[in-house]
């Protein structure tokens, strides 16, 4: 059965409750080399500045970046991505941007994936079985189950895998609405984290150690995606030793 939100709470209009963030200490208005900021990922695919505007709305110091040396500087690492599968692989990897990505996730710097940006983590797609994924997460994406309209466009309730720890799913708040766009998803693997019903269980969110995936959109998520994305900037200055409190609101 598919999930529709009666009442829905905007993601764009006004203030949202606990989204405001401060920023972190010595990063005010600017970034420097230090390593105190977060690289979103610019391959050249879809509208990537939405997840860069979204980190800086709770105060995260991040940006785009289309440098691959300039990732290797950055405490945290976002990884977007709209549209096919096989188009983003092609990207990444032509833009230089996968061999900086790998060598991130190698050194296990804190890293997200969005909608496609979580399906590149995975070994590879349906949608495209000739492109490769990055294979850091187990499994393959595959087209969304049953008879239903794809792509799932709307709002739709996650729902926490039993037995499945997750250090980000709290940060959503309890049985959280989120916004979906995509018709395709990572099969069940034991890094999947909470799950939504379209058509049958599909796996919304993926988690292994310091790498993050949501097939969700955080940044459209009104106040719960808002609170994600500040506890995944949370956690990428943590792993740096400077522990939760050095991010001052």
């Amino acid at each position: 059965m598919n999930a529709v939100s009666p009442q829905i709470e905007s993601s764009s209009g006004g203030e949202e409750a606990g989204s405001p963030g401060g920023v972190w200490p010595g990063q005010e208005g600017r970034y420097g080399t230090s390593g105190r900021w977060l690289a979103v990922v610019d391959y050249g695919i879809g509208n990537l500045r939405s997840a860069e505007k979204a980190l800086q709305r709770v105060g995260a110091p991040a940006r785009l970046v289309s440098d691959p040396g300039e990732v290797l500087l950055a405490s945290g690492v976002v990884l977007p991505g709209v549209g096919a599968f096989g188009p983003c692989a092609k990207a990444l990897r032509q833009t230089g941007m996968e061999a900086a990505v790998r060598d991130a996730l190698a050194r296990e710097v804190p890293f997200l994936g969005i909608c496609v940006g979580m399906q590149l983590l995975y070994e590879g797609s349906e949608e495209d079985t000739e492109a490769r994924g990055l294979g850091v997460l187990e499994g393959v994406v595959r087209l969304l189950p049953g008879r239903v309209k794809r792509p799932q466009m709307q709002w739709n309730v996650l729902r926490p895998v039993p037995g499945a720890p997750s250090s980000l799913m709290a940060s959503l708040g309890e049985e959280p609405w989120v916004y979906f766009v995509h018709s395709y998803a990572p099969e069940m693997s034991p890094d999947a984290v909470a799950t939504c019903d379209y058509g049958g269980e599909v796996v919304a969110m993926a988690e292994r150690g310091p790498v993050f995936g949501t097939q969700f959109h955080p940044e459209k998520s009104g106040s719960r995606g808002l609170a994600f994305l500040r506890a995944f900037a949370s956690s990428c200055l943590a792993e740096r030793g400077d522990g939760p409190g050095a991010w001052s609101r």
